[in-house]
């Protein structure tokens, strides 16, 4: 897998100096990241996976002091996680962290696996509530493309920025099962169609297929983000990443289809 990456970072090298679009090269790299990671599901046959395990709840939550409980337990779930990561993260530390037994835990999480995927189901979910939210107000309103561009990439960059390490865990470490992802990329395509609309409503976007713009867009800034988390750059603020990436996009979006090759 490690030469693989290293093989890919230098094909992407190369592609730039060869002259390719700016735009085409980080687009390459965004699907190298959401395509080839280990937790992609593409790829799963080929990393070392554990065997499938339980991974629904055994029982939901029906009382408030039992959805109490369990939100205790995500809670001290996400705050053990991030401290000790994937490998150091157990069920023991978790029940101790949210204040219940063990045997309590095991009523609602058969494993740690089962906690993980719980915690990214609700990621997930925040997410596309906050997106939803973000498309409804543009079309209620459609702002300025520039503006349009950077609430987009400011949301989805707060969303993930708000904690990193669990988002690091989550997507980088965990074996979440094939079906996640699969839901998560029909959920995603869905809000593709709805920004590929208010692109073509747009008067300052000038492309003739706004579909693959909005395609273009979404897994640009979600590859780039995921990308910034995984691996932080030690010189780039995140304002200064944020205005790089609605720079790149306004002059995607906005150049003239004719000059395109």
């Amino acid at each position: 897998m490690a030469e693989s990456i290293s093989a890919l970072k230098a094909d992407l090298r190369a592609l730039s100096i060869l002259g390719l679009h700016p735009f085409t090269v980080v687009f390459l790299w965004c699907y190298y990241m959401r395509n080839y990671s280990c937790s992609s599901p593409r790829i799963l046959e080929g990393c070392k996976m554990p065997l499938k395990k339980q991974l629904s709840p055994r029982k939901q939550p029906a009382q408030s002091r039992s959805r109490a409980t369990v939100s205790a337990i995500l809670e001290g779930a996400a705050q053990v996680f991030c401290r000790e990561g994937y490998a150091g993260g157990t069920t023991d530390k978790v029940a101790k962290r949210a204040g219940v037994s063990v045997g309590s835990l095991y009523q609602y999480f058969p494993n740690k696996d089962a906690l993980l995927l719980a915690l990214a189901e609700q990621h997930a979910e925040e997410g596309f509530v906050m997106i939803h939210r973000l498309l409804s107000e543009f079309k209620a309103e459609l702002p300025a493309l520039e503006v349009f561009l950077r609430q987009f990439v400011v949301s989805l960059f707060d969303l993930h920025m708000r904690e990193p390490e669990l988002h690091r865990v989550l997507f980088n470490e965990a074996p979440l099962p094939s079906e996640f992802f699969e839901k998560k990329e029909a959920r995603e395509y869905e809000f593709s169609i709805c920004v590929s609309k208010l692109l073509a409503e747009h008067p300052e976007v000038h492309c003739k297929n706004p579909e693959l713009a909005a395609h273009m867009l979404v897994q640009a800034v979600e590859g780039l983000v995921h990308g910034y988390i995984f691996f932080p750059p030690r010189s780039i603020t995140p304002k200064e990443f944020i205005s790089e990436i609605v720079f790149m996009l306004l002059q995607y979006l906005s150049q003239p289809s004719e000059t395109r090759g």
